[in-house]
């Protein structure tokens, strides 16, 4: 897979990591193969990351939408890819972000 593609959203409690390990069994068992495959999750410095390697980010991210967007906490996602190689970010959604880490 050519991309990582990085779903974040603001994290602090244990109720947030719980809804963290929710999303991504959701998210692992919505995936169609074609589109990657989830690789884990981080937890730490005020936010919760899940990791998607793919080779079509906006296919992935679609997906994600899908799966995960009745969830109340989508509303506060934001998502960024890059290629396997580097640690240089293209920023996905919302169409607002100018810029965007993973801690």
């Amino acid at each position: 897979m050519q991309y990582i593609l990085v779903l974040q959203w603001p994290a602090d409690s244990e109720a947030d990591y719980d809804a963290l390990i929710a999303m991504e069994d959701a998210l692992e068992g919505a995936l169609p193969a074609a589109h990657g495959f989830v690789d884990g999750h981080d937890f730490g410095a005020g936010e919760m990351n899940i990791f998607v390697h793919t080779d079509d980010p906006f296919e992935a991210f679609g997906d994600a939408a899908t799966s995960l967007g009745a969830d109340p906490r989508w509303a506060e996602v934001r998502a960024a890819y890059r290629p396997t190689e580097n640690d240089r970010y293209v920023l996905v959604w919302p169409e607002t972000l100018q810029n965007f880490s993973v801690s």
